[in-house]
């Protein structure tokens, strides 16, 4: 089975972050992990930010995905670093 069968099959995601899963995983490296902006993945998929945002925060909240921050040197907020499951 394809890594997208769990997803697939649980029926409580809504189907937005089943395509923004789909997008990260698309993107992601071989540990899972990608760090495309909101902004990014919004323009990519036609989406506005806050139903990408909405995506993000259903995925992490059904164990699909974890969030982290990250920061530039200067200390200025960057990309988060996404870590798909």
């Amino acid at each position: 089975m394809s890594y997208f069968g769990t997803i697939y099959a649980d029926t409580e995601l809504p189907s937005r972050a089943k395509a923004v899963y789909m997008y990260l995983r698309d993107r992601s490296d071989a540990e899972g992990k990608c760090w495309p902006g909101i902004k990014t993945i919004a323009s990519d998929m036609k989406l506005s930010r806050s139903t990408v945002k909405r995506a993000l925060h259903d995925l992490e909240q059904h164990g699909y995905l974890q969030k982290d921050s990250r920061q530039r040197a200067n200390g200025s907020s960057t990309s988060n670093l996404y870590t798909v499951k």
